[in-house]
């Protein structure tokens, strides 16, 4: 017999939710859930959409796809310095089957803990598997990390490494044994809260590199009316991807491949020793990669600097 929309909603999604989570005043079950943000805070609200053989391939099993979406829709609290609170879902499905949906419900809830996020509410339909994320999070009013604050001399850092997302697309797609550790960076990238947390005192603007490096930070840099001059050369690479690729492909890949959900971000000179101090035991590495400038557009230095030119990941 097949599950109706509310049954769906009861046996794979209320029962795991915490329905006791900060804030949550009401939760799954109702037409609405009743949230309260705490005094001195501002709600910083994000939604993402992933849909089957655009961001991930049709035979992705339903933990990874779970797990994706919810890093990936987590990132943008990451990039603006918030902490997670609540999380929205709706699932459009081909079927109400059983044996996609538990494993979806169970690495959605698992995930959900992980980054201390409470399903609050969403909705079911039929059709080609979509899955679009609300996250809300909450940032000291004053104190988000913002686009538009960086300034001329500003350092940039990106967190992690970059181009692997990519390169694991491209060995699931084309690769008859996939490198584990670039088809994890793909599946399960890691939305960096933390790092978000602790640049809050230092960085001038960030953002989440989505869409590959140049693409995101030539966004920040029109929103802060600044150029940026970056080191190729410095972009960070896994080993994973170094042993995989040649290293133009790699840098390439790194420049704009996209997919990776790693922080840029800026830091005034005057902060710079102050955060290097702070950050130095940090887990997540930071690389600093260049520097803002008042001359408009990217300038790129080092070799092969050029096969980044082509930009990052456009919908339309």
């Amino acid at each position: 017999m097949a599950l109706s929309e509310f049954e769906l909603i009861e046996r794979y999604f209320a029962s795991s939710a915490d329905a006791h989570g900060r804030g949550v005043a009401l939760g799954i079950g109702d037409d609405c859930a009743l949230l309260e943000v705490p005094a001195g805070q501002q709600l910083a609200v994000s939604i993402d959409t992933l849909v089957s053989g655009v961001h991930f391939p049709a035979d992705a099993p339903p933990a990874r796809i779970a797990r994706r979406a919810l890093a990936a829709c987590l990132s943008d609290l990451a990039a603006m310095g918030a902490e997670p609170a609540w999380l929205t879902l709706a699932l459009t499905l081909p079927a109400a089957d059983p044996a996609w949906l538990e494993p979806f419900g169970k690495a959605l809830a698992e995930g959900a803990a992980d980054y201390g996020v409470a399903l609050v509410g969403g909705d079911t339909t039929r059709g080609p598997l979509t899955l679009s994320l609300q996250v809300h999070g909450w940032v000291p009013r004053g104190e988000a990390l913002r686009r538009d604050g960086g300034r001329p001399g500003d350092a940039v850092f990106v967190t992690g490494t970059l181009g692997d997302a990519m390169a694991g697309l491209d060995q699931l797609l084309h690769v008859a044994e996939p490198a584990p550790a670039l088809v994890e960076r793909f599946y399960r990238p890691q939305a960096r809260i933390a790092t978000g947390l602790a640049l809050r005192p230092y960085a001038s603007a960030a953002i989440d590199i989505s869409d590959g490096l140049v693409a995101d930070l030539g966004h920040l840099m029109d929103r802060s009316g600044c150029g940026a001059r970056i080191d190729f050369e410095c972009l960070p690479l896994s080993e994973a991807l170094r042993s995989n690729y040649a290293k133009q492909q790699a840098l390439s890949w790194a420049g704009s491949g996209g997919e990776d959900f790693e922080l840029c971000f800026t830091v005034p000179p005057e902060r710079l020793a102050a955060f290097e101090a702070a950050l130095a035991e940090h887990t997540v590495p930071v690389t600093r990669i260049g520097t803002l400038e008042s001359q408009p557009g990217l300038r790129m230095t080092g070799a092969d600097a050029d096969v980044a030119s082509r930009g990052g990941y456009r919908h339309f």
